[in-house]
């Protein structure tokens, strides 16, 4: 691990190098004093350079004033889930005790200990997004912890560091300025584009503070450097060429000193022609060739560590190299005068070029048998089976059960620490041995649910061959048939999703498995913005769902499903929520229903909470919306799915009419899901919300401005938007006074919502907003509207529903009706939870009246809710109203 290896004995001052070491010492400054602020500097130069050196000489600045923390990537590692992080975390963890960690990690601790290295990696599969914030987690409070001596970390050879750390680091990065943290890497340029580590190199690089390329030394550089260990007999012909043949790289031009040195060449102008031969030899075939003179066995043991390549203890490379402890000491010591390793445990090369140059000289075949040996010897070390993959990832198929068995073991520890990239790598790998023909669908399986947080699309193809091949039986096809059900709805293909599960029920005898997979079907047809049956398919759940009484889960999901379609179709809400009681246990999601419970999904309580805010129990939403994201953050889930609990959160607040905590909640949900990626159903849904929400406060120029970032209008996703998308872009459209667009668009919702038999005016109120758009050029229809709107209204019973409802029809009524009607609506919106609606009304109320003081009444409401706009209109109204009395 970095700067932890002896300095080199022919070491020397640090040249052209103080730019680079004065930024260092800058930033290391900055970490001190009452406003101490971090963040991430990198170097960045070709092999030998002198990044190893830069690093040093900055923990040395470093260690009297901070807490110094180290690490190194490596070619041979970069399958190693999260190696990097855990070089760097896990002695500072280590030494504060199990109990001082777990109190340090609070709810995180089970999410972020197994990738840490603390844990068993033993749970389900972990959400990649949540590892990330646990590590967060761990890192903050580590920094807060260090205030005294603020933490610094040191990552040398970025460029071979695994995946998963580098993700972390990518996302950390944006953190770093508001804590007392220091990160400082070193890496090689290159890489392609498309390569993983490039591109969040890139990222890394865009986060720094200070990027700098390390240039050769100049020929005075090298010349002083040779002056420095020859002595001052080295003349400039000499040196001139010394700074010939290593081109100026730092870590040659030592390297070939040092032979001069050990050969005792006089550093003057006659010995200018052997320097070509020593430099040769200090790298490629040079270096294999002088290691090859050392000897057999320092040759193998070389090759046992060039292949396990980190974390090299020399016992493991003993016995690889299979020799005695004794032998492999001396061995290790001939190596090390050699200036290739360091030593002695752990043995660590001198420089990764050395390394590579050695991992490279070992003949093929013999490289892959060593693997092979090295995954049994990890693995009988009790390392683990993912210790023991990246070694089985290098070997040849041969038909092994044993080794599917390991890279399956594998696979499920990868993802258990949020590592699903290096779990499909093993379960591809797996693939290719191949497993025996009664696991091959398993195998399949498992790769399917492996990419299904990462490429919905290669689940589906892999999920699709598992059931296509004999192997998956029972609950387990059950499984894999609504995973990919699952996999088509995250990739747009709601309809696919559907009919996937509907021909996988036909064929499934009556029992639990068949309720599963009918829920899905009903779910995944419910959820398309579009379907050709809708009222059919509402017929068919009621048939099915009515009678239950809620006894298993499997009648509960159906419940649920069919609580939630007849909140949509707005029918009697008394029997809506009787529909929700039976669907929950005790009043809660029963166990196997939960928030995190996969097998049944998270849609099954949102379907019950959603129901309930749009039936007037918006505070029995909000108990489970809250619960929603303390069980997505203690899970970890902390992409798309804690990103929707806040948006149902955003939702609850919304009905009960709390506009600015109902804001507060949307955004934040949508910063959630922005880091997930674009195009999300959850970016849907919540912008959604926070336009709705946004015109409610009065602010039609922030609402354009949310629906334009996130493309809300038209052409519609295929899956449907909560609450109804088509009306709420119609309700912005009028709020800015494109009033032909909106009945464009009100017109067509309706026709839509009609055809599916949905009647349920507060998901969606085309009828009512429709009808004031029409107001003023066809009040006929508007009348009709507003008489639509009200029958619906009074069917589905809840007070806000009606209330609404009455006060769209005293748009179209006289003057006296008017009154009443508002009187009316006031009266049921007061009984209600919706304070907005409330306000609202009291203020259309007032106004009917011409009363100051109800205007002052509906100013108080409105500005308890957070609706300034209107808060200011009513009392602007109660002024003009006193002025003229």
């Amino acid at each position: 691990m970095l700067p932890s290896r002896p300095e080199h004995r022919l070491a020397v001052p640090l040249l052209e190098r103080e730019p680079e070491l004065a930024a260092a010492a800058h930033a290391v400054d900055a970490l001190r004093g009452a406003a101490a602020s971090g963040g991430l500097l990198i170097y960045r130069g070709e092999a030998g350079i002198g990044k190893t050196a830069l690093l040093a000489a900055v923990r040395r600045l470093a260690d009297d004033r901070c807490t110094v923390r180290c690490a190194r990537g490596g070619e041979t590692a970069t399958s190693v889930p999260f190696h990097v992080v855990r070089q760097l975390l896990r002695p500072a963890l280590a030494q504060l005790g199990d109990d001082r960690v777990r109190h340090l990690l609070g709810d995180w601790y089970d999410v972020a200990a197994p990738a840490l290295g603390l844990a068993a990696p033993g749970g389900p599969p972990a959400d990649p997004r949540g590892v990330r914030d646990g590590l967060d987690r761990v890192v903050a409070q580590l920094a807060e912890r260090h205030r005294d001596r603020p933490l610094v970390l040191l990552v040398d050879d970025a460029h071979g560091a695994d995946a998963e750390s580098l993700a972390w680091l990518a996302s950390f990065a944006e953190s770093l300025p508001g804590l007392p943290l220091l990160v400082v890497l070193a890496h090689r340029p290159g890489g392609t584009p498309v390569e993983p580590a490039a591109r969040l190199l890139d990222r890394l690089g865009a986060a720094a503070r200070l990027r700098v390329a390390l240039r050769p030394f100049t020929p005075e550089a090298i010349a002083e450097l040779a002056r420095a260990t020859l002595g001052d007999r080295a003349d400039d012909p000499f040196c001139r060429e010394v700074w010939a043949v290593t081109g100026g790289n730092p870590y040659e031009a030592v390297e070939l000193l040092a032979k001069v040195q050990d050969r005792m060449l006089d550093p003057v102008e006659r010995s200018v022609a052997l320097l070509r031969d020593l430099g040769a030899s200090a790298r490629g075939s040079g270096l294999v060739a002088r290691l090859e003179r050392l000897g057999a066995g320092p040759t193998r043991l070389a090759w046992a560590a060039a292949v396990l390549g980190t974390d090299i203890s020399q016992r493991l490379a003993a016995t690889l190299a299979g020799m005695p402890p004794a032998e492999a000491a001396r061995c290790t010591e001939r190596l090390r005068e050699a200036r290739i390793v360091t030593g002695p445990d752990p043995i660590e090369f001198v420089h990764p070029l050395i390394a590579t140059a050695i991992y490279r000289s070992i003949p093929p075949a013999t490289r892959t048998a060593m693997h092979g040996r090295a995954a049994w010897a990890v693995a009988r070390a009790g390392l683990g089976a993912a210790a023991a993959a990246r070694h089985l990832l290098e070997i040849h198929p041969d038909d092994d059960e044993e080794v599917v068995a390991q890279l399956r073991e594998a696979a499920r520890e990868h993802l258990a620490v949020g590592a699903p990239e290096a779990a499909r790598r093993c379960l591809e790998r797996a693939l290719q041995e191949p497993p025996p023909p009664h696991a091959y669908a398993e195998v399949l399986y498992e790769l399917g649910c492996a990419a299904l947080l990462t490429s919905p699309p290669a689940t589906v193809r892999h999920l699709r061959s598992a059931l296509d091949l004999p192997g998956l039986d029972g609950d387990l096809r059950t499984d894999a048939t609504c995973r990919l059900a699952q996999a088509l709805a995250h990739n747009n293909q709601l309809r696919e999703a559907a009919l996937s599960v509907a021909g996988e029920a036909a064929r499934t005898p009556a029992g639990t498995a068949r309720m599963r997979l009918q829920a899905a079907h009903f779910m995944y047809e419910a959820f398309q913005a579009t379907e050709t049956d809708g009222a059919g398919r509402s017929r068919r759940l009621a048939d099915l769902a009515d009678h239950l009484p809620g006894a298993d889960n499997a009648e509960r999901a159906l419940l649920s499903l069919r609580a939630f379609d007849a909140m949509l179709r707005g029918e009697d809400a008394d029997l809506v929520l009787h529909l929700c009681e039976r669907s929950l246990l005790d009043g809660r999601p029963a166990r196997g229903l939960g928030w995190t419970d996969t097998e049944w999904g998270f849609e099954t309580p949102a379907m019950v909470g959603i129901t309930y805010a749009f039936t007037d129990r918006p505070d029995r939403a909000l108990d489970l919306f809250e619960e929603a994201v303390r069980a997505f953050e203690i899970s970890g889930w902390s992409g798309a799915h804690l990103a929707f609990a806040h948006a149902l959160v955003g939702l609850a607040h919304r009905r009960r009419g709390d506009l600015v905590a109902a804001e507060s909640y949307l955004r934040e949900g949508l910063r959630l899901a922005d880091r997930v990626g674009t195009g999300l159903p959850v970016q849907w849904d919540a912008a959604c919300l926070l336009i709705e929400t946004l015109l409610a406060r009065g602010r039609v120029t922030e609402a354009r401005g949310v629906a334009d970032h996130y493309g809300f209008g038209p052409p519609w996703p295929s899956a449907m938007i909560m609450p109804d998308g088509p009306c709420v872009h119609g309700r912005l459209l009028l709020a800015e006074g494109r009033t032909e667009e909106a009945v464009t668009e009100l017109e067509a919702a309706g026709r839509a919502l009609e055809g599916r038999d949905r009647h349920n005016g507060l998901w969606a109120p085309w009828a009512c907003d429709l009808a004031r758009a029409l107001a003023p050029g066809d009040p006929s229809r508007a009348a009709q509207l507003a008489t639509r709107a009200r029958v619906q209204a009074e069917r589905f019973g809840t007070d806000t529903a009606i209330g609404e409802a009455l006060r769209c029809a005293a748009l179209m009524a006289r003057p006296d009706e008017a009154v009443q009607l508002l009187a009316q609506a006031v009266h049921h919106l007061e009984a209600s939870p919706s304070a907005y609606e409330h306000a609202l009304a009291r203020y259309d109320y007032a106004v009917a009246l011409g009363s100051p003081a109800e205007l002052s009444r509906a100013a108080a409401l409105a500005t308890a809710c957070g609706a300034d706009t209107l808060a200011a209109r009513a009392l602007l109204a109660r002024d003009t109203t006193r002025a003229r009395e």
